[in-house]
């Protein structure tokens, strides 16, 4: 799936680009293979307090006491070197999309509903949400279009 994913988005970009990940290992074959030496890539390494499954609380994961930033391959800043955007994009969608928390029946029974409330969440999100910090939608402050748009106009669009 890490090369999958990684595929896809290497295909979507233009430009080099810096990309952080966790200590996942799929995650470093799949960026050189896609990338090549064009990328700049860094990774984050979480250590926890405690690695025994017995320890853990049954829903909870252990407590982070302490991250590491590694220079993975090129030349990224190590200071932008951080996973948070995209944990809190993942939170975001969870809380939107309850399909997606835990211990829910919420759940689709075909993937092609699923894949469809994934797909209505993010285009509310980037095109009608308007975001306090930046006091639009992301697609307006992309420059992919310039006004926000209705939930009408998206349901218009799925119509047409």
């Amino acid at each position: 799936m890490a090369n999958c994913f990684i595929d896809d988005l290497a295909g979507r970009l233009a430009h080099r680009v810096q990309i952080t990940s966790d200590a996942l290992k799929a995650y470093q074959g799949a960026i050189e293979r896609a990338f090549g030496s064009e990328v700049d890539y860094g990774s984050i390494i979480k250590i926890f307090s405690h690695t025994e499954l017995a320890e853990q609380r049954r829903y909870s994961p252990p407590e982070v006491v302490r991250t590491e930033k590694a220079i993975v391959q090129g030349m990224p800043d190590v200071d932008l070197i951080s996973t948070s955007h995209v944990e809190k994009q993942n939170h975001t969608l969870r809380m939107h999309c309850r399909r997606l928390s835990r211990l829910t029946n919420a759940f689709s029974k075909k993937l092609e509903n699923f894949k469809a409330a994934v797909a209505l969440h993010y285009a509310y999100y980037n095109f009608v949400k308007i975001h306090q910090t930046i006091r639009c939608t992301p697609a307006m402050e992309a420059g992919v279009t310039s006004s926000a748009w209705t939930v009408a106009d998206i349901v218009g669009m799925v119509e047409g």
